[in-house]
């Protein structure tokens, strides 16, 4: 029938504004006990879209905890992607790194889901062409499940099971105006 509304799926919260503190606090509490003395070799580089400001949040945090300054900055992942065929078009984010590189440091990669690891995998490529880091390990807000690749996180603010029918939506205040975490159920 024309004019027939599309039934929206519905979401549910569950991760509120106090518990995505919550998680970013703990998050930064293992990242200074994981880095010891090796803190200001410490890079958090985020993943666009919501890696990255998840890895200055995170940087802030590690600061005001133990009064280190963390580096923080991005990576572009777009033309390491393995599915630019399948996708289309997409707009370029910014490759933005300290002064101080890469080379020889202790480099987190921070994003908001970790899924398959096929975007991850894409910043491991894309990192590769930026320098040589010391070590490299990996921080999500949340870990989903349904790996396609060997990839593991190393700091998880949730562990989410799900089934690949529901979508994981991370909305952060500096992009989306609100911190949540959502489940929508049936989502492609």
């Amino acid at each position: 029938m024309a004019g027939s509304p599309v039934p929206v799926p519905e979401s549910t919260v569950l991760l509120g504004p106090a518990d995505v503190a919550r998680v970013v606090d703990r998050m930064a509490h293992q990242l200074i006990e994981k880095a010891g003395d090796s803190l200001a070799d410490l890079v958090l580089v985020g993943i666009p879209t919501r890696g990255a400001p998840l890895a200055r949040r995170l940087a802030a945090r590690v600061e005001a905890f133990s009064g280190a300054r963390v580096d923080t900055g991005t990576v572009d992942i777009t033309l390491y992607r393995d599915d630019l065929r399948l996708r289309g078009v997409r707009a370029l984010e910014d490759t933005v790194l300290p002064p101080a590189g890469v080379d020889g440091r202790l480099v987190v990669l921070v994003d908001d889901v970790l899924f398959s690891g096929r975007s991850v995998r894409a910043a491991l490529d894309a990192l590769r062409d930026l320098g040589r880091p010391r070590a490299v390990q990996l921080a999500v807000l949340v870990d989903r499940g349904h790996r396609e690749l060997p990839i593991r996180a190393d700091y998880v603010g949730k562990n989410l099971p799900t089934s690949r029918a529901q979508k994981v939506r991370v909305h952060l205040a500096e992009t989306d105006g609100t911190d949540e975490v959502l489940v929508t159920e049936g989502a492609g």
